[in-house]
């Protein structure tokens, strides 16, 4: 590879790994044939590989590529991604020939030693003609701007209100009509095979939504489709919902094409806890596995995705309701086990996903957690079910700091001290008249190696005033002897 000006289409995933391992630089550009930009960009790109011949010039057709147009991020064209030494060293959106030769010259080196930045050469090696349509198209659209920083009050409401502005709105390339990616047609064909009514929003009319809405929703790539104000997912998955039939019960549970009356609910006298039907036709051994998942863990969630990689909108919503009220709990990716994703919606007579259940009994889906977490109702079930807060050992550590103005953590308990040291510090204390609490670090191994890494204070006795550490047995009781400690403890 590399000479002569050759730019190689890349077929595979497996065949891009294998020109980026050798280490040479290497760029690849992801382009469409419908945009003009991209056609244009890709002259340019052609021109650049003759005066850089010793790095590796590549191109993908991002929509016909999707596991590398996903790997990298892609959610515009043209795109192009800059390899150095086997690693993905910097990116470009955009038709911006002059930021594209930079970074060329940047990862492959000057033309020749001494020689300028690319720019100079682009404009030989290019033609007047192509640096003509190129800067009409830099007039016309401009570079897309993405902001480095958070988004700010004004735009956020402005994406919630989009977000929230349809039952169903689809963020896409293009139109319903005239969709301007592979990807958003193919979305666009689902929802009117669903028969399902959506608003749409053309994200190649607008860079600050397009742009925002990717750290809004916290996912890098278009089309991107909303149901009630949640985001569902990117063409993969809705492509997967679709053709297992949890599309068509995610609408039908949020009301989509119903009145809101009509929303579904646990069916709380279908004959068993939490909408569970006793005559529910599953397989005995599947009702058993069932039934062992459910009551696998206090607090379980069925899920799409894990806790760290959630595959929609609803199951992040309600992890992030979870980690928000410190709650311990275990989760199932019903997308790895499909006997377990279609069984457990006839189990709990409960249509869509996620699923939380507590102490085995059905809570619900998103909706009614977010709406029992808004009223007060779900910490005050957590309580009666004895579920409790999660506290963590630094919290935990600093509540008993604080559970007594004078603390001292001893081995074994003032009337029963288990080391002559501790023994020392409670009659210094004693001999003081100060009252003190006391916590036996012998009873707690946790607390016992967590105190010292958080006091940075390697051994015990370890006494504490007002939650700040006074030190050790030798300084109590020089403290003692000196007629200071008192005075110490009551500052």
């Amino acid at each position: 590879m590399g000479g002569g000006g050759s730019v190689k289409e890349v077929q595979s995933k497996t065949e891009l790994d294998k020109i980026v391992a050798d280490g040479s630089p290497a760029i690849l550009h992801f382009w469409a044939s419908w945009c003009e930009a991209s056609k244009h960009m890709d002259q340019v790109f052609s021109h650049l590989s003759t005066d850089f011949p010793h790095a590796h010039f590549l191109r993908v057709e991002a929509e016909e590529q999707p596991e590398i147009s996903e790997l990298h991020s892609v959610s515009a064209v043209p795109y192009f991604v800059f390899f150095k030494e086997g690693k993905a060293v910097d990116t470009l959106e955009g038709a911006d020939p002059s930021s594209l030769a930079n970074k060329v010259a940047k990862i492959a080196g000057s033309i020749t030693p001494g020689d300028p930045a690319a720019p100079a050469s682009l404009g030989m090696a290019a033609g007047p003609s192509v640096l003509e349509a190129i800067q009409e198209l830099s007039r016309e659209n401009g570079a897309p701007q993405v902001s480095s920083s958070g988004l700010d009050d004004r735009l956020t409401k402005r994406l919630q209100q989009l977000v929230s502005s349809h039952p169903v709105l689809l963020f896409m390339k293009g139109t319903p009509e005239e969709p301007k990616c592979g990807f958003s047609q193919k979305v666009v064909d689902i929802l009117k095979k669903e028969k399902v009514k959506f608003g749409s929003f053309d994200i190649l009319t607008d860079n600050e939504v397009r742009e925002g809405l990717k750290k809004f929703s916290n996912w890098p790539t278009y089309p991107q489709l909303y149901c009630k104000g949640e985001l569902l997912g990117g063409c993969d998955i809705v492509i997967t919902m679709h053709e297992s039939g949890e599309l068509t019960d995610v609408f039908k549970d949020h009301g989509v094409g119903v009145s809101d009356s009509l929303e579904t609910k646990p069916n709380k006298t279908a004959g068993g806890k939490g909408g569970i039907s006793e005559q529910s036709g599953l397989s005995t051994a599947l009702t058993t596995r069932l039934a062992g998942l459910i009551n696998s863990s206090p607090v379980m969630l069925f899920m799409k995705g894990t806790v760290d990689e959630p595959r929609c909108g609803f199951s992040r919503k309600v992890v992030d309701i979870l980690k928000q009220e410190k709650v311990e709990f275990e989760t199932f990716d019903i997308l790895s086990d499909d006997e377990v994703r279609q069984g457990l919606k006839v189990y709990s007579n409960w249509s869509s996903y996620p699923q939380l259940y507590i102490k085995g009994e059905l809570i619900g889906g998103s909706d009614i957690v977010l709406e029992m977490q808004k009223s007060g109702e779900f910490r005050k079930v957590l309580t009666e079910k004895g579920i409790h807060q999660k506290v963590s050992l630094e919290d935990r550590l600093k509540n008993l700091l604080n559970s007594s103005p004078v603390m001292l953590f001893m081995k074994g308990t003032p009337d029963s001290p288990r080391c002559g040291f501790s023994s020392k510090v409670v009659n210094a204390l004693k001999e003081e008249g100060v009252d003190f609490g006391s916590f036996d670090i012998l009873s707690d191994e946790e607390v016992r190696q967590g105190l010292k890494t958080f006091s940075n204070w390697p051994t015990y006795p370890q006494l504490y005033y007002k939650g700040e550490l006074v030190g050790g047995c030798d300084i109590i009781l020089e403290l003692h002897s000196g007629g200071e400690l008192k005075s110490t403890l009551s500052e």
